[in-house]
């Protein structure tokens, strides 16, 4: 008999600068954001580290997760994630360990290998141009740092040492999904924008996963974006919003989150409009029944135990409207699977 269980649901949030907005905006609408996501039952809050992007404010991501949880109470806080090539490994064990000190209970880190920005910016943050190909010692020696000292340990994270802060791999490649699956770390695919390797990838890791310390069985989270309103009709207008922000993106401009439009038509051209609907591909945008519907189509053709939803939403109160709609769709939503042990999933889900 094949066991079913209820699929988790999580916020990434990247701090998103609206047009005509400010960054100081940003930062009170992720804090309101992520206190009404605590309310609705989102299960964590997740902030990703990207440099050098006008329209996305969180780059200095540790900081960012502190304010956040600092003023909420319940809902994990952590990063979706860490481009960790960009740090030194023992300063990010002492980042997460400082979080986890303050918020016990409450952080995750999710680290992943790219620059989190163009190469000009890479070249400024990393020690190496090399350093990504140096990931998986990296991602070994961040986790010895956030375990117990040994016995005459020299080099010590302080605070870090001993608060076991639950690592996370984060990838759009198939390597992520492979690391992920040897070293027994539980996996986040980005396919909010990357979605073609999504259901090969989910795959590689779960037929290559060893247990391990961390985790007794796979454990996997999918990004999706989401625009949810009260019809389908205010949502499809309200996707202009992330439709313009692709476009931008890939025309090399920046990323502000524009007002939305009435069409698309005369924007964009054919190549252009096929290239954003690819990366939109698992998009979830209409109303409640339609992403109930969509919702559970996705849980259930890639088996994942957590959505993570996007919202490239304008307007504040329409965009917490978009994940108030999204959590009632998720809820009771079940999927096929293994579970972790009880442990293992006490430290995933707080």
């Amino acid at each position: 008999m094949v066991k079913l269980r209820l699929v988790r649901y999580s916020v990434l949030d990247l701090a998103p600068v609206t047009a005509g907005g400010t960054v100081a905006d940003a930062f009170r609408r992720s804090l309101d954001l992520a206190r009404h996501a605590e309310r609705w039952g989102y299960t964590r809050f997740w902030l990703a580290e990207h440099h050098n992007m006008p329209g996305i404010a969180s780059a200095a991501t540790a900081v960012l997760i502190g304010h956040v949880a600092g003023g909420t109470s319940t809902i994990r806080v952590g990063s979706g994630g860490i481009m960790l090539p960009n740090h030194a490994a023992l300063t990010v064990a002492e980042q997460f360990g400082t979080l986890e000190t303050l918020y016990p209970g409450r952080i995750d880190l999710g680290v992943g290998r790219a620059p989190g920005s163009d190469m000009l910016t890479a070249r400024a943050l990393r020690r190496g141009m090399d350093a990504a190909e140096d990931f998986p010692r990296q991602v070994a020696e961040l986790l010895a740092y956030l375990a117990p000292a040994g016995v005459g340990q020299r080099l010590r994270a302080v605070p870090g040492e001993g608060t076991n802060v639950p690592v996370w791999l984060l990838g759009s490649s198939l390597y992520s999904a492979q690391l992920a699956a040897q070293m027994g770390l539980p996996f986040g695919f980005a396919s909010h924008f990357a979605p073609e390797l999504l259901h090969e990838a989910l795959g590689i890791y779960r037929d290559g996963f060893q247990p391990s310390s961390y985790l007794q069985s796979p454990y996997s989270l999918a990004g999706v974006p989401v625009i949810a309103a009260d019809t389908d009709a205010v949502a499809e207008r309200l996707a202009t919003s992330p439709k313009q922000r692709f476009l931008s993106l890939i025309r090399g401009g920046n990323v502000y989150t524009p007002p939305p439009v009435e069409s698309m038509d005369g924007l964009w051209s054919e190549d252009e409009r096929h290239l954003v609907e690819s990366k939109m591909s698992v998009a979830i945008v209409g109303g409640p029944e339609t992403v109930r519907r969509r919702a559970e189509e996705f849980v259930r053709s890639t088996g994942v135990d957590e959505v993570i939803f996007t919202s490239d939403v304008f307007d504040h109160a329409a965009r917490l409207r978009s994940f108030e709609i999204a959590a009632g769709a998720m809820r009771g939503i079940e999927s096929a699977g293994a579970q972790p042990e009880p442990i293992a999933l006490e430290r995933l889900s707080g």
